[in-house]
């Protein structure tokens, strides 16, 4: 079978690997049919990331199962799923604690399209993958929900969706603020997406980027110019560092409101920069940085998508045909670009 190979920076290569086959009598084997790039695969491109080439590349999307052992229950040859990028098992204590970055059963980082694990597991721009423990990490897409629409919910969006969705749940109608423009920077609009779709009161935008702003603005954000950076805005009960700045990282936690929740969903590969940690413990703010936990949180995703009223489509600026894909994603002129082929099986 054929996979696209992250060579170095801006290069990208097809080539011809083992196929994808049965690990185990609880995995699938999945044709991927819409994959989305990620903010980190932006960085990934550039060759400003931590992981080192060659390796497969691509971990957001949707496929149909192919191919599945005796022991799957749950689903069918044909079946169109959400994969996460994520290995996990499901019954270990961390799976079962809703840690599913952390699983024990496998490797730590096991993941799909970049990582220290990602030789044993490619990557989705690829004819098949293997997902172990199908039962578990598959979650199937409504009928309503176009490939395209739900590519991202495998990290992306879910992303965008734990730095404000539970907080919401238990404060219903808060007000939140964003900060914007990490990488290509889709997932601090998945955030303005979602915290729009979870029913806040008011969310505030702030981007360096005229695009991402426009964007922001049609899902309903008010916008604020980055230009130059305000020390500090709200307060917020919620605020969201999707930006990877130091001073994007400040003005998020200086904005977030006493007992407030501020989250960062970037990286940081050089760790620069300082918190302002006085202000942390005198107004009590919780923080909270690190990699999503995607599995448990699709569900909640998807059932936004199919309603109506997570907005994920308007954050997607370019689609183009899986033959495409190389020349598409080293342009690195998206915010999220999908790519995509016809699926095999009508089931």
């Amino acid at each position: 079978m054929r996979q696209l190979t992250y060579i170095g920076a801006d290069e990208l290569r097809w080539e011809e690997v083992r196929d994808a086959q049965l690990t185990s009598d609880t995995a699938c084997v999945v044709r991927p049919m819409a994959v989305a790039s990620c903010d980190l695969d932006g960085l990934i491109l550039a060759g400003t990331s931590a992981f080192p080439p060659p390796f497969a590349i691509g971990h957001e999307g949707v496929g149909e199962i192919v191919d599945l052992g005796d022991a799957v229950n749950d689903f069918g040859v044909g079946d169109r799923v959400s994969i996460p990028f994520q290995i996990s098992c499901g019954t270990c204590p961390a799976c079962l604690s809703g840690r599913t970055s952390n699983c024990q059963s496998v490797p730590r980082a096991s993941t799909y399209g970049f990582g220290p694990q990602v030789r044993d597991w490619g990557g989705f721009l690829s004819d098949l993958v293997c997902v172990p423990f199908a039962d578990h990490m598959l979650v199937p897409v409504p009928m309503r929900v176009p490939s395209v629409v739900a590519a991202s919910a495998s990290d992306n969006i879910v992303d965008g969706w734990r730095a404000v969705g539970p907080f919401l749940q238990r404060n219903p109608g808060a007000e939140v603020l964003v900060v914007g423009g990490f990488g290509p920077g889709s997932i601090g609009l998945y955030a303005v997406a979602t915290a729009i779709a979870e029913g806040a009161s008011r969310v505030v935008y702030l981007d360096a980027d005229a695009r991402r702003n426009g964007i922001a603005a049609a899902l309903g954000a008010h916008v604020v110019a980055a230009e130059p950076w305000p020390r500090r805005l709200g307060p917020f009960p919620i605020t969201v560092d999707a930006c990877g700045t130091p001073e994007a990282l400040s003005l998020a936690i200086r904005s977030t409101a006493p007992d407030g929740n501020c989250t960062s969903t970037a990286i940081y590969f050089d760790n620069r920069g300082e918190l302002p940690l006085l202000e942390m413990y005198e107004k009590l703010i919780t923080f909270k940085t690190g990699r999503t936990h995607a599995r448990p949180h699709i569900p909640r995703v998807l059932s936004l998508l199919e309603s109506g009223s997570l907005a994920a489509d308007a954050v997607t600026t370019r689609t183009v045909d899986w033959a495409d894909a190389p020349a598409a994603l080293v342009e690195r002129d998206w915010v999220k670009l999908v790519i995509e082929r016809p699926a095999l099986i009508s089931n």
